[in-house]
């Protein structure tokens, strides 16, 4: 998850668009409901011509109106709501989505870190709900839900075709109550139940250790809003030890706010290094460069390794990419998630939200995340048996690189 705050002024194009068009085509046919009165509630007229033929999209609403059973009970609002989602869901982007006020309230929940369910990232990937990571010390985490498992089933859910927001609302649910997650797993040959306790979750951040062999390991979990301070405050403690060794552990981060990555990659880059570009992948808008803002505060002497997995997603593979890139880090563990769009996400109305996909991202060399991934310097597996004994052959390989003489 990648969220971008900017400061032009965006036209709301996706719920604009439908509202103002479908008061435009009101006159001339019968019995309309009052979507008329809806207006572009960005102030500005419609940019591009329209030239589909909404004629269906009316029959089909007095149709419902004349022969649905249960059309009353379905409010004007809720079928706009409808009509809103069906225009975004045909762009058949899993990133770009429009929220009903009780969705919206719920992704803003997420932002905040705090929320009721089993503490489980969820995505797309190959068109097939998967984890992308379960968050540390959670009920998902605890009981062992993993990085690239296949979700079949949530309860008795099919989710074939299922959207990551519906995913997420049937996963939710008050703590205390179960939901039973039908998984596929990597080298498995049959699907796996797993029942989960909710409960409340609040999504960590960071944490810090010096290991007795010099080696400052940070542990980062999101890149949530105040994680650049955290970050921060983990650089000041690192120059307090005393050592040259670092180690960032990005392993089941699914990522943040693109400004995190940004700052954190600052402390290791001079200014106006590029970290990540927003490639529009047209014609008409040029890529815009997001660059290192020169904080720069580490010589030649420091040794730094970067742990990433198939959990490390977003934000994450923009810190580790820059730092690849920039041949500041050496990268340990497997593949990352390739989560490489930027969502924009615009306020339509005063509960509901349109989060939209704007760009592409490429690391400083070029490489789109979205097509593979990040590529370890160093490919060190993690097996369902290493986890079941404690062993982490990942940590162990960053540590002997860091003590290399």
């Amino acid at each position: 998850m990648l969220y971008v705050k900017k400061t032009r002024r965006i036209l709301i194009a996706a719920a604009a668009l439908v509202l103002i068009f479908l008061a435009g085509v009101y006159v001339g046919f019968r019995n309309q409901p009052a979507i008329n009165k809806l207006t572009n509630i960005s102030g500005k007229e419609t940019v591009a011509a329209i030239t589909a033929d909404f004629s269906p999209f009316w029959e089909i609403w007095n149709e419902i109106n004349d022969k649905y059973p249960g059309a009353a009970a379905i409010s004007d609002q809720e079928r706009v709501y409808g009509a809103i989602a069906g225009l975004v869901g045909s762009l058949n982007d899993p990133y770009s989505v429009f929220f009903k006020p009780e969705e919206a309230k719920m992704f803003e929940e997420d932002i905040a870190g705090t929320f009721q369910g089993i503490g489980v990232e969820v995505g797309i990937k190959d068109k097939v709900l998967t984890v992308i990571a379960p968050l540390k010390g959670t009920p998902g985490y605890k009981a062992g839900v993993q990085s690239g498992d296949q979700i079949l089933k949530i309860d008795e859910t099919v989710t074939t075709d299922i959207t990551i927001e519906k995913a997420i609302e049937l996963i939710r649910g008050e703590a205390g109550s179960v939901v039973t997650l039908t998984i596929l797993r990597e080298k498995e040959t049959r699907p796996i139940e797993i029942k989960i306790v909710r409960d409340t979750i609040n999504v960590p951040t960071l944490d810090t250790e010096l290991r007795l062999d010099g080696i400052f390991v940070i542990k980062l979990y999101s890149f949530s809003a105040n994680a650049a301070d955290l970050f921060r405050a983990a650089i000041r403690e690192f120059a307090e030890a005393d050592t040259d060794k670092m180690l960032l552990d990005l392993r089941g981060n699914p990522g943040g706010y693109l400004d995190s990555a940004v700052d954190m990659a600052s402390w290791f880059l001079p200014g106006g290094k590029t970290i990540v570009i927003e490639d529009y992948g047209g014609e008409n808008k040029e890529q815009k460069v997001y660059r290192s803002r020169g904080y720069d505060v580490f010589t030649d002497r420091l040794k730094m390794v970067i742990l990433i997995d198939g959990g490390s997603a977003s934000a994450s593979e923009i810190l580790a990419g820059a730092l690849q890139d920039h041949d500041r880090a050496k990268l340990v563990g497997t593949e990352t998630y390739g989560k490489g769009s930027v969502q924009e996400v615009v306020k339509v109305t005063s509960d509901t939200l349109l989060k939209i996909t704007v760009a592409k991202w490429l690391t400083p060399n070029g490489v789109s995340i979205s097509e593979t991934g990040l590529t370890p310097d160093y490919k060190v597996e993690w097996s369902e048996k290493d986890f079941e004994s404690g062993r982490d052959p990942q940590m162990n390989k960053a540590l002997e690189l860091l003590l290399k003489p």
